[in-house]
Formats: structure tokens, sequence, C-alpha cells
């Protein structure tokens, strides 16, 4: 997994896969500050709970993507019928066919196709080796600023940034329903750290523990503002947003 843009001066676009939450952001913003040309953000819908993709607010990326100023590609996972996913090379992996079929028709739209993809993974095997082999298949780069790097530190370093940072989703045991809504700030990454050590929860929610929503950022114009509702089954929930718009 690159690191650094060792393929800055290649020739072509870059492509940021985008969730709206805080790695795939940092990713983003990490890209656009070492001056990669990132001219879409790529946003895959997932059905139901996914290995591959964060799953709640996706929605919310529009937001995201409009406060950001690049445009957005949205994926559905029917947006390409099997024949097309057979022919991007997935070899079987249903969840990156969608994916790796609409970077494929963006390489093949874009004047000098694509030169490489932005990816927020921290530690997922699951996630960088796949989109690792989506890369090389299409001959581009892979910008993963997040990977291997300490946990704590990359918390810090988002902070630090500016970034805004709700919690949107929660499902781990030791994180209950008062976890919903919350800024990931200094305090809640203190309390992170010792439900690491007592219940192994990720600092980064890398394992899926929680999810994330970036609100505001040094990398966008506008935060976004939420009303919402909270959905708690008792071990696990999420908030429903009831409305969501840019900062007037």
């Amino acid at each position: 997994m690159t690191e650094g843009p060792s393929s800055a001066g290649q020739q072509g676009e870059w492509l940021s896969l985008f969730s709206g939450g805080k790695d795939s952001s940092w990713a983003l913003y990490r890209a656009l500050e070492e001056g990669l040309d990132v001219t879409r953000l790529v946003t895959v819908h997932p059905e139901g709970d996914s290995y591959m993709y964060h799953v709640p607010a996706t929605r919310l990326a529009s937001l995201a993507a409009e406060s950001v100023g690049i445009p957005l590609v949205e994926v559905e996972p029917d947006d390409f019928e099997a024949d097309d996913a057979d022919e991007s090379g997935a070899q079987g992996d249903a969840e990156l066919r969608p994916l790796e079929a609409a970077v494929r028709e963006l390489d093949a739209e874009l004047p000098d196709g694509v030169a490489g993809v932005t990816a927020g993974a921290v530690e997922s095997e699951y996630q960088t080796s796949r989109i690792e082999a989506m890369a090389d298949r299409l001959d581009a780069e892979v910008f993963a600023p997040l990977w291997q790097e300490d946990p704590r530190e990359l918390a810090d370093a988002m902070l630090d940034a500016g970034f805004e940072i709700t919690i949107i989703r929660v499902a781990a045991y030791g994180l209950d329903e008062s976890w919903l809504g919350r800024t990931l700030d200094e305090a809640a990454i203190a309390e992170l750290e010792d439900l690491n050590e007592s219940h192994g929860v990720h600092v980064l929610g890398e394992g899926g523990e929680f999810e994330t929503l970036v609100t505001d950022g040094p990398h966008m114009d506008r935060a976004i503002e939420l009303d919402y509702e909270t959905e708690w089954d008792g071990t696990r929930g999420t908030i429903r947003v009831t409305d969501a718009h840019l900062e007037s």
C-alpha cells in the first residue's frame, strides 16, 4: 500500500474513495495537501452491512462533496449488470465489482485516465488487499496515508487539523447510546483508549466498533448541520438523520 504520492508525476487524475467518514476524509485531505489532482469523489452505497465499505449515512456524502467542491460519483450495488462486473476482473468479489466497474468507466471517460485512488484504511487487510488488487488491474496507484499509522496519533492529527467528527453508529461492547451523535474530541479519544484496554475497542473504530461523519474540516467550505434521532436496540445503534444541510 503506497503511503505517499509516489506517482504524483504520473499522468492522469486521482479518485478519492469517499464515504464522508473520518478515515476517507483524512485520506482526501492529505492527498489535496500533497498536491494530487483529485477530480472525483467516489461513494459506494452498500446494501446492508459490509466488510468492504463504510455503511451508515453515505447519502450525506453528496453534502460533503458539495462543501469540498469536488464532483461526486455515487455507485449503487445494482448500477452494473453481472456480465459487466465480471469483465471488470474483480475475480468473484461481489462487493468490489460495482466500485471497480465505476472506476473503469471513469478511467475511460477522463482525458488522461485515472492515475490513482485514495484509501482510508488503517489496518484492514480485507479492504487494502482488494483496493490494491483493483489498482493493479487498472495500472493505478494507491495513496493510503493512514495505513499502519498509530491510531492515537492519527486521531490527534485529525483534531489538530480542525476536523469536526460526529459518531453516527456504534456496535461494540462498552459503547452505549450516549455515544450516538457525540463529537469525537480529545475527551472521547481518551475514553476510547480506556475502552481499548478494557474491551479491545479500536481507537479509530477500525473493526467497525463505531463509524463517523466529518461535518467540517479545513478541506470544506461549509459545515454540515444535522438534525437526527437515535435508534438503539440495547447493544448497537445509529443516528437517523431527519434533516441535513450545509451551513449558510
